[in-house]
């Protein structure tokens, strides 16, 4: 990213999704992938959902769900990969801390995004998953 003043943030809009979809399919995030139309309906439901544009193109979303006064979780955040290391996935996680500062921030990490949030100081707990497949 050339410039900070190109980077906007906005709410999510239905016709973002085909970009939101191509991101995760460059991350291999293949759950989303397949289950297209579930994450579309994801997105259309979700208290929180957000995109960041650079250049009127969509490099990087957060969706999460919140209480607006306890819990704020982020379901997923996700910057193209020719845009990270640019403080776009930060800028979009203090955006929404911002409207919701009473909250606080719930997130599941893998390996390679762990040193991210680590160095945003987000601190590790012990958490659970399970569908209903299991």
């Amino acid at each position: 990213m050339k410039t900070q003043e190109a980077l906007v943030i906005r709410p999510y809009r239905e016709a973002d999704f085909p970009h939101i979809h191509d991101l995760n399919k460059q991350e291999q995030w293949s759950n989303l992938v397949t289950k297209e139309q579930d994450t579309k309906r994801a997105w259309a439901n979700s208290s929180v959902a957000v995109v960041a544009e650079v250049d009127g193109q969509v490099v990087g979303c957060l969706r999460g769900l919140t209480d607006g006064f306890v819990s704020l979780y982020i379901c997923e955040l996700l910057v193209s990969p020719h845009h990270r290391k640019s403080g776009i996935g930060k800028k979009l996680m203090q955006a929404i801390h911002s409207e919701y500062p009473k909250t606080r921030v719930e997130l599941l990490a893998s390996s390679t995004s762990r040193s991210f949030y680590e160095a945003q100081g987000y601190r590790p707990f012990y958490g659970f998953r399970k569908t209903m497949d299991e």
